[in-house]
């Protein structure tokens, strides 16, 4: 059975991870007949915010685990536990908890950082030849890591001019894709897909979504095999 690593930023589109996506990511790897490791960063999240509202709530804080393992059903681990060999492909989600918690990119944009062990885990992947998905805005995690490197991942952003400025000034390459399609970095072995960076409700998400994941699956299947 393929083992694909899930990593959540929190809980809520707007300081985390995006609930309608991460939940879409669960399902259609269910149905997919995947194991699922889902995991998270173990410190407070950059700051929480009223669903409503959508304003920063003052003298509160969250922690970025304990908030995800409420998508997870509890069922998650620490990120700093983990390592490469404990998956055959790894997802990440979007909500603004990719570009607040596992970066700072929200803050930063093409001068963000991301968080050390996320780093570390996506790099390790990528060094294995296992296949990685990145959806909605998580894509800008990945050019961040890549940075650097010669690496110059292709991928999804939506259609944010800023946005997809800010993923070329890390040396990616902005791929316009539509909602319901995804793109494939044959060379890097990476996957991704705009979801609500484009998407008018949640049905477009899941067809992106689900796409993403069997194609994900079924490349890790044929390397496992092999």
């Amino acid at each position: 059975m393929v083992r694909v690593g899930v990593c959540l930023s929190g809980c809520g589109v707007y300081d985390g991870a995006e609930i309608h996506e991460s939940v879409l990511t669960l399902l259609s790897l269910a149905k997919a007949g995947a194991d699922v490791v889902c995991f998270a960063p173990d410190k407070e999240q950059l700051h929480v915010v009223h669903h409503i509202s959508c304003e920063p709530v003052e003298n509160e804080n969250r922690n970025i685990l304990q908030e995800s393992a409420r998508i997870a059903r509890g069922d998650i681990q620490p990120a700093k536990e983990l390592n490469s060999k404990d998956w055959d492909a790894l997802i990440f989600p979007g909500g603004f908890g990719a570009a607040k918690n596992l970066s700072d990119f929200a803050l930063r944009g093409a001068d963000c950082e991301v968080d050390e062990v996320i780093s570390r885990l996506i790099q390790e992947t990528h060094a294995e030849g296992k296949p990685c998905g990145f959806i909605c805005i998580a894509p800008a995690i990945c050019a961040a890591v890549f940075r650097e490197t010669s690496v110059c991942p292709e991928l999804t952003i939506g259609s944010d001019e800023g946005t997809a400025e800010a993923l070329e000034a890390m040396g990616a390459k902005h791929i316009i894709c539509p909602v319901n399609d995804i793109h494939i970095d044959e060379t890097n072995n990476i996957l991704s897909t705009p979801a609500y960076m484009l998407a008018e409700n949640i049905a477009q998400v899941a067809e992106g979504i689900e796409k993403l994941v069997k194609t994900l699956v079924e490349r890790a299947s044929s390397q496992t095999a092999a």
